[in-house]
């Protein structure tokens, strides 16, 4: 049963993504309309075939950026968008089939009945997961438990989450970082420091091999020198607001 709202809708941004894109925005229309397509400047023809989908089913939108900007510049282009036809709220997904469509439905209510958190997807990692990410993603955990003082972020890589928009517009507005790989865990981060609450839900996990259609973008080296930036610059953001958290801690209100 497909579940239609004027407040919350999906957002998929996609680059490269290969056929699966396809079974991922198919999946996503059977539980949740709209759905929006969010095309990152992608040169392997799936933007055509979205936009053949879309023509066909009033649900779906594709917005296609004529050049690649990265993953956070594309979720940002998507919510400047939605919070001008009056959504208030997103659910992200990756577009290579990992996320689990069927729990669009659970993450919304949860996001409908409480409004002003963050639902997060708490990974629960099969067979399929490779074990070096599943280690090092402890690492960034760590460290965004630390930068929030334990506010409660279950997992801050995994892109599976509701965001409530004008929170996270205010954020990306106001600094000119996660554009990139870094958007899934600075947004949670900056979030809590605005008062944010996060609300973790399990949600399974797929990685899919080449042979199964499986693209993945992720460089260890690349995105990992990232990520160290990344919590440099929110550790020493945490350290000048370290006074301020604790007194919101102190009150209840972080």
């Amino acid at each position: 049963m497909t579940t239609t709202s004027a407040t919350h809708l999906v957002l998929i941004p996609s680059y490269n993504p290969g056929e699966k894109v396809y079974e991922t925005v198919r999946a996503a229309r059977q539980y949740w309309q709209p759905v929006w397509v969010v095309v990152d400047g992608s040169t392997d023809g799936t933007a055509a075939g979205l936009q053949a989908m879309a023509a066909e089913d009033d649900g779906l939108r594709v917005i296609v950026l004529a050049h690649n900007q990265g993953k956070g510049a594309a979720v940002l282009h998507g919510i400047d968008l939605a919070a001008a036809a009056g959504f208030t709220h997103v659910l992200t997904m990756d577009s290579d089939g990992q996320h689990p469509a069927e729990q669009i439905p659970v993450f919304m209510d949860a996001s409908i009945s409480a409004p002003a958190v963050m639902v997060l997807g708490m990974p629960v990692f099969d067979a399929s997961a490779p074990a070096l990410r599943v280690q090092g993603r402890r690492v960034s955990n760590a460290w965004a438990n630390l930068e929030t003082l334990w506010a409660g972020i279950g997992d801050s890589l995994f892109g599976f989450r509701v965001y409530p928009i004008a929170p996270l517009q205010r954020v990306m507005r106001h600094q000119p970082w996660m554009r990139h790989f870094d958007f899934d865990p600075e947004a949670v981060v900056r979030l809590c420091w605005r008062g944010v609450r996060p609300v973790n839900l399990p949600a399974p996990v797929r990685y899919y091999r080449a042979e199964e259609g499986g693209v993945s973008h992720f460089r260890y080296l690349r995105d990992n020198l990232l990520l160290s930036w990344m919590h440099l610059r929110l550790f020493l953001g945490f350290v000048l607001r370290l006074p301020l958290l604790l007194v919101k801690r102190g009150v209840g209100r972080f």
